[in-house]
């Protein structure tokens, strides 16, 4: 099984990948073999997560040509001048041994950055080949307004926290207007739906898992990719048969009614989530 692809104006990217935050070493090398093995095609990491070493090692070990993995790093919010962001991104590539990467991220935005000159070397990193796209990650509605009202680089993608207790509607709006691919990150809750008695009747319904409810509850939403991690084969092959589920209406109205608030990654140096 593969998973099914989202199109949108200015990138293809598969709808399910491997998260790899927390993923070290040979461990980490060995989950991207594995995903890989079972037919992922989207991994997904960060300069901060410190196993770009490992990740290229993995993809370079299934011996796939490199157009068919999309691969996506970001660059830490330290690092957002447009010469520490160039020096990181180019870093990353060297670390993950590939001349490009498919999607480059600002990973948090940082309260004094210069967004118009962070936006701008993002731009160039496509220009000069070095990412086939460009995105942000954890950027508010207001500033992600303000990043594509600017004009600046092409944004293709929004990277953020959701799940089936976080629902970012106002996010969610911009990314359809704008023709944006929505990533969720910790889109199985950090594991929490697995205790969720709503997803657990829903799952034996189906006779699936809870976290297979909640990744398929995510495809069910319109321009949504989900990177959720797993360092097993057996958690990855079930992540990705997720893709074949298909919930009914109930289903999707129960999920609905769950609370849709319960941010899970909210670091000091998060930006005004209301902003």
């Amino acid at each position: 099984m593969t998973a099914p692809i989202l199109t949108t104006p200015r990138l293809r990217i598969p709808r399910i990948g491997l998260g790899t935050w927390a993923l070290r070493g040979a461990e980490a090398q060995r989950a991207v073999e594995s995903a890989i093995g079972l037919s992922y095609r989207h991994i997904d990491t960060a300069a901060m997560y410190g196993n770009e070493d490992a990740v290229g090692a993995g993809i370079a070990a299934c011996g796939l040509p490199r157009s068919e993995i999309f691969l996506t790093t970001k660059v830490w919010w330290t690092e957002l001048a447009p010469d520490a962001l160039r020096a990181s991104a180019e870093a990353s590539l060297k670390r993950l041994g590939t001349p490009y990467a498919d999607l480059v991220l600002i990973h948090w935005p940082s309260k004094g950055m210069d967004l118009a000159a962070s936006l701008g070397a993002l731009a160039m990193l496509q220009a000069d080949g070095l990412a086939r796209a460009v995105g942000v990650s954890n950027f508010p509605p207001g500033l992600l307004k303000r990043a594509l009202d600017l004009g600046i680089a092409p944004i293709a993608a929004l990277q953020v926290e959701c799940h089936v207790y976080l629902w970012q509607e106002q996010l969610a709006a911009l990314c359809r207007q704008h023709g944006l691919a929505l990533t969720a990150y910790s889109p199985i809750a950090k594991a929490r739906v697995n205790d969720d008695p709503v997803l657990q009747g829903i799952a034996a319904k189906h006779g699936a898992t809870p976290v297979q409810v909640a990744l398929a509850w995510l495809l069910a939403q319109e321009n949504l990719v989900a990177i959720p991690k797993s360092g097993r084969p057996e958690g990855q092959r079930d992540n990705l048969a997720a893709a074949a589920l298909r919930l009914d209406a109930a289903d999707l109205a129960a999920i609905a009614a769950l609370p849709k608030d319960r941010r899970l990654v909210n670091p000091d140096f998060a930006p005004d989530w209301a902003a």
